[in-house]
């Protein structure tokens, strides 16, 4: 199945409402960030924006971020809407007495996704030149994403009142199956707790830092990391209904127990997509499905980038 986006299909801007926005602000912000996420946010220049996931004890990823410095003493992090109540009110428990203020900014910063040769033209020298690159556009923030099959892609997060470059609507479906083609994951309500960050590829699309120091469940996803206990991956597939996070996935010739959790999925047109949590031993010959042993079909697709294998 081709799961190709042909460039007139991912060309313009689309709301996003399903995205939230944190605000830490203080002299501490970065500092205290840096002790509670993956990411080693204390390195964190202006102009560069990074993945990030907010872990457990236990290692298990309760929120993903791309977190940015917007200001010399004030970050911001962007996730999914529908987990940010919660993780704002973990992370908020730990402040303690560090000078950093925590607070809900999705009312005042809208997030836009911007997909194509048309908005790249249109914001012109304020379109970042690399991924992960950060440039302001009038009062608000652009954030380059990874390009997907050649299409460019960018956050655009500002005021909802302010002007927003003049491009044609993307529909949702679309952005969506962008996302899910890059292989980057995004956690959400449906799958807080699920996984250790490489069992979604985190560390191999920027999201973890190895070198930093102590964050909750750092020493599980060192462990996995370093003594080859990891034994699942994220993978990519194409099938012939929607994929919903949380699903799982099984395999009929081992039907017994789940092979799998979809992680992220889109629909766009007749092609859905999924981002799929699975054991590596399912991977080479598997007959993989969702919901079900008897469910769709899942036909692995390639990523953008390669994971290492893992003996047993």
């Amino acid at each position: 199945m081709d799961t190709t986006l042909s460039p007139p299909d991912a060309n313009g801007a689309v709301a996003l409402p399903h995205w939230g926005v944190i605000r830490a602000a203080g002299p501490d912000a970065a500092a205290f960030l840096n002790s509670q996420l993956t990411q080693d946010v204390a390195q964190l220049a202006a102009g560069q924006a990074r993945l990030a996931g907010y872990c457990s004890a236990k290692g298990r990823l309760l929120a993903s971020f791309v977190v940015w410095r917007n200001q010399a003493d004030e970050l911001l992090l962007a996730c999914s809407a529908d987990l940010l109540p919660a993780t704002l009110k973990r992370l908020s428990m730990f402040v303690l007495r560090a000078k950093c203020k925590l607070t809900d900014a999705s009312a005042e910063l809208a997030v836009h996704g911007l997909a194509g040769a048309s908005a790249a033209e249109s914001l012109g020298a304020a379109w970042p030149a690399a991924a992960w690159a950060v440039t302001a556009h009038g009062p608000a923030d652009v954030l380059r994403l990874p390009d997907v099959d050649g299409t460019p892609r960018a956050l655009w997060v500002g005021p909802p009142g302010a002007a927003q470059p003049a491009l044609p609507a993307l529909a949702a479906s679309v952005w969506d199956a962008l996302e899910v083609r890059s292989g980057v994951p995004r956690i959400v309500a449906a799958t807080v707790e699920q996984f250790v960050p490489q069992m979604v590829n985190l560390e191999l699309v920027g999201g973890v830092s190895f070198q930093k120091g102590c964050y909750p469940g750092q020493e599980i996803v060192a462990r996995s990391q370093y003594r080859g206990t990891l034994k699942r991956r994220a993978a990519l597939f194409s099938l012939g209904s929607p994929a919903e996070p949380g699903q799982e996935v099984f395999d009929a010739k081992d039907p017994g127990q789940p092979a799998g959790m979809v992680v992220n999925g889109s629909m766009a047109g007749d092609t859905a997509l999924a981002l799929v949590e699975v054991k590596l031993a399912a991977l080479a010959d598997a007959d993989l499905h969702l919901g079900s042993p008897q469910g769709p079909a899942l036909h692995k697709q390639a990523l953008p980038y390669a994971f290492p294998a893992v003996s047993d």
